[in-house]
């Protein structure tokens, strides 16, 4: 007897479930890592430069503070940039440090300047002067009464500064403008004063900056300056050691003033100094 066996249908194969399914990481949190090493590259370029050292110092502190977060981000697993990290931590520490040095160093160079700046002030700051020391800017004279600090030398006194620089104002004299003089008033007066600058010191004097003003009478107006091809053209160039220079101003006063206080300041650096002259 035979028997009808039947062959099973031979296809596809399923598997009783589908391809596994394998759970992918959380992606890796890089951020911190790469911000601390551009802030502390940049931190530590920053605190080298004077005045922005304070910068450094800031950017130094946010790279050291997020290179080691992102650091415990590595230890975590989350973060794979340790190196970054570590480096930016290690460059904001360096910015730090620079910025603090470099801030030192430059409050201490401000000072200093500082320092001899005033150290200039003071040794251009006029001496008392010798109101018995007539004709010019020589030697103060010896035994003879200085005048106080602040108060208006005389016709022919001398004005004596630290470095020896010596300014001598003469008497002031009656003076006619020529036809095309600038800084005359028609009913006014112009008077003449000679200013002699002598530099008793060692070193050359400028004289570029030697300023002249003066005023009138006894409500101080202001007595304007003339110009014209015989005054006015002021002091100029260097004046050597031992060398004198002298130079003629003429002022405008009111026909009714008794007195002119002139000024003469020889720099920027130099305190002024006042001659009070009768007219």
């Amino acid at each position: 007897m035979s028997h009808y066996t039947q062959q099973p249908h031979s296809g596809p194969q399923h598997p009783y479930g589908g391809p596994g399914q394998y759970a992918t990481g959380n992606p890796a949190r890089n951020g911190l890592g790469t911000a601390a090493l551009v802030l502390g590259i940049i931190g530590t370029i920053t605190g080298l430069i004077p005045f922005l050292f304070w910068l450094g110092c800031i950017l130094g502190l946010l790279a050291l503070i997020l290179g080691l977060l992102s650091r415990g981000r590595a230890k975590r697993h989350e973060a794979t940039n340790k190196g970054s990290a570590t480096a930016g931590a290690v460059l904001g520490l360096v910015a730090v440090i620079v910025g603090v040095g470099v801030g030192v160093v430059t409050v201490k160079a401000v000072d200093d300047a500082a320092d001899e700046i005033n150290k200039v002030t003071e040794n251009t700051a006029p001496k008392d002067a010798s109101p018995g020391n007539k004709g010019g800017a020589g030697a103060k004279g010896a035994g003879e009464a200085a005048a106080k600090k602040g108060e208006s030398l005389a016709a022919g006194d001398t004005s004596v500064y630290d470095d020896d620089v010596k300014v001598t104002v003469s008497a002031a004299t009656s003076f006619s403008p020529g036809e095309f003089a600038i800084g005359h008033t028609a009913g006014n007066k112009a008077y003449r004063v000679t200013i002699v600058i002598e530099n008793g010191g060692k070193k050359q004097f400028d004289a570029n900056l030697v300023g002249a003003d003066a005023r009138a009478g006894k409500d101080g107006v202001t007595a304007e300056q003339i110009f014209d091809d015989k005054v006015g053209s002021g002091f100029t160039g260097t004046i050597l050691p031992g060398k004198k220079a002298t130079v003629q101003y003429a002022f405008d006063a009111p026909a009714d003033a008794k007195s002119l206080t002139v000024e003469v300041t020889p720099g920027i650096s130099y305190n002024p100094s006042h001659w009070e002259l009768t007219l």
